[in-house]
């Protein structure tokens, strides 16, 4: 918010549509036409079991080239004017074509869960700058054994998005495949007893789509000023939708939000992903005041 003089005025700018449409005019908001006649994607594996067999077997699969070019153009440079305007990326999130992907994955998540699901009220949008030594999240499960069913089933997914290429310079995914962790889905997997050989790095290309249970244990590496390009991507989290949200609003798949509930999400998302980065005091006003409304 270092373009933003004050809290107030930094409110009266967010709750402005116009302000949104002026900062990045290619991107559209609460336009219905951005979501007719929407693809969704495919999956690039034989059939349902295929994917299900890899995502029990190592926790996590990877599409690649997934996203269509243009859009993750559209969207990275939709990050880079907010980031040069001095707002946190996660703003994004008010325009249409930010919630674009969690719908074009419909198909994908239902063969996943083998079942209908919801999307939960928790994403996020990282800008990870080289210039600025910056770093994705650090080590972490999100919800750990409990995300997932007694046959090792998953009841949670998240959905990790690279909207920019991510290689080990400028911060890509890192993760402990499920198969290689030996307290993975266990009541002591807060004890990490797995060896660094069994690290995996995740580099993805834009456009790449990376889909992980939320008991596998993953974090974005640190950037290093050898790298050219800022790493930018996404996450979204799904539920399988037989069992109860891990977090409420749950938002039911196809919907399409008000600009105004999406602006509460998105203080929402500072809030409650607070411990993982640093937030100042004008930023948490903002926020606490956005959802509250």
């Amino acid at each position: 918010m270092s373009e933003i003089a004050s809290v107030d005025a930094a409110l009266i700018r967010f709750r402005d549509r116009a302000f949104w449409k002026e900062l990045a005019p290619w991107l559209a908001l609460e336009d219905r036409a951005s979501f007719s006649g929407l693809q969704p994607w495919k999956a690039q594996f034989a059939d349902e079991a295929a994917l299900q067999a890899l995502l029990d077997r190592e926790g996590y699969i990877h599409m690649a080239g997934l996203q269509d070019g243009d859009r993750v153009a559209k969207l990275s440079s939709g990050i880079a004017a907010l980031v040069s305007a001095g707002i946190p990326p996660v703003f994004a999130m008010v325009f249409d074509d930010f919630w674009l992907p969690a719908y074009s994955l419909r198909d994908i998540l239902r063969a996943a869960f083998g079942a209908e699901y919801v999307m939960l009220p928790d994403f996020w949008i990282w800008h990870v700058d080289p210039a600025k030594s910056e770093r994705g999240w650090k080590p972490h499960r999100e919800k750990g054994h409990k995300a997932l069913f007694p046959d090792g089933r998953p009841k949670s997914l998240s959905v990790w998005l690279a909207l920019t290429q991510a290689t080990p310079l400028n911060g890509c995914m890192y993760i402990v495949p499920a198969d290689r962790d030996p307290t993975y889905g266990t009541e002591r997997d807060s004890e990490n007893q797995f060896e660094l050989p069994e690290v995996r790095a995740l580099p993805a290309e834009a456009g790449d789509v990376f889909i992980w249970n939320q008991a596998l244990m993953h974090w974005g590496a640190h950037a290093s000023p050898r790298a050219s390009l800022p790493r930018m991507s996404m996450a979204f989290e799904f539920m399988h939708g037989d069992v109860e949200p891990y977090n409420t609003p749950a938002i039911p798949p196809m919907t399409i939000l008000r600009f105004e509930d999406r602006l509460k999400l998105v203080g929402m998302q500072i809030l409650q992903y607070r411990h993982m980065y640093r937030l100042s005091p004008d930023l948490e006003a903002a926020a606490r005041a956005l959802v509250a409304g």
